[in-house]
């Protein structure tokens, strides 16, 4: 018997496919050689579906997080520099904004390795990471970084404030679309925020990823895929409205929410008014606007096979840059594997010396591109596209030359 899958939010029946990317690894589980050697890596079913009541664009999947988020998570925010300005950028306007100080405090949902917090600390405002993965937190500890190992949900904010640990400010930034259970998630931070506390998500933004195809930013670890239209949903059945909106360019593209309380004083901005007019008028409250896509996404692919054929036939070598979850989507959904790509190149000390899931690419650090000296280095996190053109223009020295192969395969100039 068929299962019937249920919206992770409002459990209605999920009939209508968004994308459908076969059996696929998990992206953020890097192969040491012997695992490679063992030739036992685990797939999963990954195919997306958009629910027709709330219009939720969801996996259709069981991978349970801790299979995900676990102490060999290889992610730290720490290692993309770029990153970590937004997050201190972030602080800083956070800080003026709402007045935050010494008898402030700033919780963070999914703290990773201090990334963000370290900037609140640094202007003497108290603030506790709540993580999942012990690595990360470890990581985070080692910069002064008070830090929970939980998964937060509304057991772990009743406990927080019970113990005393109630917001003035809560970040919740790229973490929404990473909870399997959104309404248990999304219950937790009533607990925590207090009366006039103000609660920040960021996000891809769902409008994105449908115009500009962004396919490859669908993995395992991304449970939910997000709009204004959904999210507003999900925070109303758990005591919590909107009240403003900024748009921003991280991850192609992204919302940085402003939430509160219902009864809390802040009063809407045309900004947020603005944002669902415009989610209307591209139909994101219309089943059949999600139909399509996959046709879409089919043209992305069969322009980057293209690509490795007429290079492959040139005899040119191809390398890529950034072994970004997003990255090890697109090649196996391509069929890349390391007959295609010589290797992978990032600056994250837990990737290097392993190979990419799925494709079996090896990834060696940085300094290896001067050694191999490839014709092409495909740059897998587009989003990160200027930070790494700046840091490896040298490869013009020996006429390599950068590619992108989102939305469509192009060498840059």
């Amino acid at each position: 018997m068929t299962r019937q899958p249920l919206c992770r939010f409002c459990r209605a029946p999920l009939s209508r496919i968004f994308l459908d990317l076969g059996d696929q690894p998990l992206a953020n589980s890097y192969l040491t050689p012997e695992q490679l050697a063992a030739g036992n890596e685990p797939v999963f079913p990954l195919c997306t579906r958009v629910c027709d009541a709330c219009f939720l664009v969801q996996a259709d999947h069981d991978v349970p997080a801790e299979a995900i988020f676990d102490d060999s998570y290889a992610y730290f925010s720490s290692f993309s520099p770029g990153w970590v300005e937004h997050a201190r950028r972030y602080a800083e306007a956070m800080i003026e904004r709402f007045g935050l100080g010494p008898e402030s405090l700033v919780v963070e949902v999914a703290s990773n390795d201090g990334y963000l917090l370290q900037h609140f600390l640094a202007r003497d405002v108290p603030v506790l990471g709540i993580e999942p993965t012990a690595n990360t937190a470890e990581a985070a500890r080692a910069r002064g970084v008070r830090t929970d190992v939980d998964f937060f949900n509304a057991e772990t904010g009743q406990a927080l404030a019970a113990r005393g640990d109630r917001a003035d400010l809560m970040a919740a930034n790229n973490v929404l679309a990473h909870v399997p259970d959104l309404n248990a998630f999304v219950g937790g931070f009533q607990h925590v925020l207090k009366p006039e506390g103000v609660l920040t998500f960021e996000f891809p933004h769902l409008l994105n990823l449908i115009e500009k195809v962004q396919f490859d930013t669908i993995y395992h670890e991304h449970y939910s895929y997000l709009s204004l239209l959904a999210v507003e949903q999900v925070l109303g059945a758990h005591g919590l409205r909107v009240f403003d909106v900024e748009l921003l360019p991280t991850h192609g593209g992204s919302l940085r929410l402003f939430c509160c309380r219902q009864a809390a004083g802040y009063g809407e901005t045309e900004a947020l008014a603005a944002l669902r007019a415009r989610e209307a008028e591209a139909g994101l409250n219309r089943g059949e606007t999600y139909d399509g896509f996959a046709a879409r996404c089919e043209a992305v692919r069969d322009s980057f096979r293209e690509f490795l054929a007429t290079a492959k036939d040139d005899g040119k070598a191809i390398a890529a840059y950034g072994a970004a979850a997003k990255g090890n989507t697109f090649l196996n959904y391509c069929g890349t594997t390391a007959a295609d790509i010589v290797c992978a190149y990032d600056a994250n000390p837990a990737k290097q010396g392993r190979y990419l899931p799925g494709s079996h690419i090896p990834v060696f650090a940085p300094a290896a591109v001067a050694e191999t000296r490839p014709d092409y280095v495909l740059i897998l996190p587009w989003n990160l596209k200027d930070e790494i053109t700046r840091q490896l223009a040298f490869i013009a020295d020996w006429g390599g030359r950068f590619v992108i192969a989102s939305p469509a395969t192009r060498v840059l100039d």
